[in-house]
């Protein structure tokens, strides 16, 4: 059967991703390109999104697309620049939550709206006439051309432009608004699911790999536990799984995630390397530069064990689609690089397989479930590759670490012991190793370091919130560190959002 596909072209909005996160929402399977890069020709495209930009059409360097590769040929939407670059004209300027004053029944894009839905506005031009054979489909209180629609463009499928940004929270029925379009409009059938996703990539990886062997780097985090998982079932015991402790993981987390795998019926290799790592990484204070020693040291101790298994044609990771979307912008330039995203050590020549590379984290977790993991390696916190070293500031050593695996094993077990691990997004302990501050214990003076908590709420850890954590819990945790983790005499609570702070303090 066909696998229908939406596609989203990007022009560079912040949103972009979110738009996707609704679709898939909508259990419809969807990709984003760069704007330039439209598919033409494929056969599973139902309908086209041109999402928004920080262009204004007028700018110079404002992307531009060939409209004639898909217009009238599929459903088209356009979202906000998307929209402004089908009618291509400029006027007023409108931000914020607006109103829907006026709403055309007719038009199928809005049925089932409420009056004066709200919508969410963020835009510098204002569409003031609307294309040939297009008419009025919204108004609010200053626009009149809120949104548009070609019924049938050059007698083929129809057009629709909207100036407000139906993906995000503020936009009260945009969620029905994209459902509208995607099942009415394109007629998708919203068939993606989890069940139908493990069946066909089940089917792909054993076409793809036949007989061969396959390594694949766990870490003990949700993305590449259901990676293996996932490869597991198409193909068994083809597969063998490599884990490096690097002396940085959470207070028994090597022991406890191995038993795991175990249990999965996973063929796990572990390995403790932490006396390498921890001896590397000795007097280095510079944040990049630990990164760049743990990544350095994991590459040679996975390659050490990769190059027993001689056979090996491919290594397997657990890249999920933000990894990807992240890594280059639609310029092609590197935003953000991920551990699990580029290319492969030359010297390994293994060709590389990527099972989750279309999905969201939610959907990540959705998949482990209908695979029947158990749910605390599911819902497991992100967690960071280098782990504690990027929580220590400052010089590694093992002390340090023993000081803040005690800590966060405090904090963790208090969040699951409230019933408020499942509520944040991630949690963690931050040691101030080079700072210290002055205390009391009994009659004797302290000078001790502080550790700081650290909570978000997120989705998808593009922008996270601070958790606004009961004040007895924080109460009770820290008097839990502070009595029992020797070396640490204050707490405190970290309570700044991303942006402008990252999650991690380093």
């Amino acid at each position: 059967m066909q696998q229908q596909k939406i596609i989203i072209l990007d022009f560079g909005s912040q949103t972009t991703q979110l738009i996707a996160r609704r679709l898939r929402e909508l259990d419809t399977f969807c990709e984003i390109l760069p704007y330039n890069k439209f598919p033409v020709g494929d056969p599973d495209v139902i309908g086209v999104i041109l999402a928004g930009s920080p262009f204004s059409v007028y700018d110079p360097e404002a992307f531009k697309v060939d409209l004639n590769q898909f217009i009238g040929q599929l459903p088209v939407l356009g979202i906000c620049y998307g929209a402004q670059y089908i009618a291509y004209n400029a006027g007023s300027r409108e931000y914020g939550r607006q109103n829907l004053t006026t709403i055309n029944m007719d038009c199928p894009l809005f049925k089932g709206f409420d009056e004066n839905s709200q919508v969410w506005m963020s835009h510098g031009d204002t569409i003031t006439e609307i294309p040939t054979g297009a008419q009025v489909a919204a108004s609010t209180q200053q626009v009149k051309n809120a949104a548009y629609y070609i019924p049938s463009f050059n007698g083929g499928k129809p057009v629709f432009g909207v100036q407000f940004h139906p993906e995000v929270f503020h936009s009260v029925q945009g969620t029905l608004l994209l459902k509208n379009f995607v099942v009415d409009i394109c007629g998708g059938r919203q068939d993606w699911s989890a069940a139908n996703y493990i069946e066909t990539t089940v089917r792909e990886l054993r076409q793809q790999i036949g007989t061969d062997r396959v390594i694949l780097g766990l870490s003990g985090g949700v993305d590449s536990s259901v990676c293996a998982v996932l490869l597991n079932r198409a193909i068994g015991s083809q597969l063998t799984c490599i884990f490096v402790d690097h002396g940085m993981l959470r207070k028994n987390e090597f022991t406890d995630v191995m038993h795991d795998y175990e249990c999965l019926g996973l063929n796990v290799i572990g390995v403790d390397a932490s006396e390498k790592f921890l001896s590397d990484l000795e007097g280095v204070t510079e944040p990049e530069k630990k990164r760049k020693i743990i990544g350095r040291d994991f590459i040679e101790v996975f390659n050490e064990q990769a190059r027993k298994i001689t056979d090996a044609k491919w290594l397997a990771q657990g890249t999920i689609y933000p990894d990807r979307i992240e890594s280059l912008n639609i310029t092609g330039k590197v935003i953000k690089s991920h551990h699990n995203v580029g290319g492969l050590p030359e010297e390994m020549n293994l060709s590389l397989c990527e099972p989750l590379k279309w999905l969201f984290k939610d959907e990540v977790r959705r998949v482990g479930r209908e695979l029947g993991m158990p749910e605390h390696l599911i819902t497991r916190h992100p967690f960071p590759g280098p782990g504690l070293a990027v929580r220590i500031l400052g010089a590694i050593t093992r002390d340090k670490v023993r000081k803040l695996q005690e800590a966060d094993d405090i904090y963790i077990r208090g969040l699951r012991e409230w019933g408020l691990y499942d509520k944040v997004w991630q949690a963690g302990v931050v040691l101030l190793s080079e700072v210290h501050s002055v205390g009391v214990m009994g009659d004797e003076r302290t000078y001790e370091n502080p550790v700081a908590l650290r909570a978000v709420t997120s989705t998808d850890a593009m922008t996270a919130d601070w958790a606004h954590l009961p004040y007895d819990f924080l109460a009770q945790v820290s008097t839990e560190i502070i009595n029992k983790v020797k070396g640490v005499n204050r707490v405190c609570y970290d309570i700044s959002s991303k942006p402008p702070s990252t999650i991690e303090w380093e």
